[in-house]
């Protein structure tokens, strides 16, 4: 364990270098939030789209895979959303608290640091947690608050929840990516070049932002949020792990993969949905703060035990 310890050290410490460099307001949260544009819209669909020309589909896609990544995610999501309903939160924050148990820092964090510790091969595993996360527990989320507040679900919502899938530059990028892959063309090589040297950019830019974006958040019900962070670093991965290997067999070395992205700390793209729908930002920025910071062990516990 102490191998993989030092191995994911190097990550949070730039981690904890954003969060420094945003706490004594060298980096000012204007500089993090485009910083974090970079990283999202450039770097890291750069990074994506190099990935994904360079896998082969039909060996990517499994459904046994997709089966036991969604099963144990929807256990975690009803599950904290019921504890929440139980407590007396109100339907939306209930739903926001679940979302939070759920969805992992995939993208900026997962993406590179599975693929190195865990190897290249880790790519197409990690690609379809994200898939999942974006493409089915993003459009129930907005669908669920839209439906709430307006009693009733619309063509509209749907049309609406289509738009904003496709004006993600992630989704975008992995299908463009995925897309060539298809035509068995290799990429040209100043594109190629230009990917690779553009895809660098995104680990150590992504995980800065994270340590920035931190800095700058407030605290609130430490309790409510120590059980989110729980439910994401512990619960989430034991139900992955039970679904990929019992439930739903998947082949060890992606479900380790699946383990260890189910393993990863609270995503901050829930803090801004949150902050768009008004639905207890500071109760989900407190669990993003909390599970990061435990992250540090836990998520090296984690692929200690899938690696090992």
């Amino acid at each position: 364990m102490l191998d993989i310890f030092l191995k994911t050290l190097p990550f949070f410490g730039v981690i904890g270098l954003g969060f420094a460099a945003g706490r004594v307001k060298f980096f000012t949260p204007e500089a993090t939030a485009y910083l974090t544009k970079f990283v999202f819209y450039f770097a890291l669909s750069a990074m994506l789209f190099g990935f994904a020309a360079n896998l082969d589909l039909r060996a990517l896609f499994s459904w046994a895979f997709v089966l036991a990544y969604t099963s144990a995610t929807a256990f975690v999501w009803l599950l904290v959303a019921a504890v929440a309903l139980f407590r007396g939160a109100k339907a939306e924050e209930a739903v926001f608290e679940a979302h939070t148990g759920v969805i992992g820092n995939v993208g900026f964090l997962g993406i590179p640091m599975l693929t190195m510790l865990m190897g290249q091969a880790a790519v197409g595993p990690v690609l379809l947690v994200l898939a999942v996360d974006l493409v089915v527990y993003s459009s129930i989320l907005t669908l669920l608050i839209a439906g709430l507040r307006e009693g009733r679900m619309s063509p509209a919502m749907f049309r609406a929840l289509g738009l904003g899938l496709l004006r993600n530059p992630m989704i975008v990028s992995v299908i463009l990516g995925m897309a060539w892959g298809a035509t068995g063309w290799a990429l040209p090589v100043p594109v190629n070049e230009f990917m690779t040297m553009l895809g660098a950019a995104a680990t150590p830019c992504a995980l800065f932002a994270i340590g920035a974006s931190l800095a700058g958040r407030s605290a609130e019900r430490w309790q409510v949020a120590g059980w989110l962070s729980f439910a994401k670093l512990v619960l989430h991965p034991a139900a992955a792990a039970m679904a990929a290997l019992v439930l739903f067999p998947v082949e060890r070395y992606a479900a380790g993969v699946m383990i260890a992205a189910a393993s990863l700390p609270v995503a901050g793209n829930v803090f801004i949905l949150a902050q768009h729908f008004g639905v207890a930002p500071q109760r989900v920025s407190t669990a993003i703060l909390i599970s990061t910071a435990a992250s540090v062990l836990t998520v090296t516990a984690v692929i200690a035990l899938v690696a090992g």
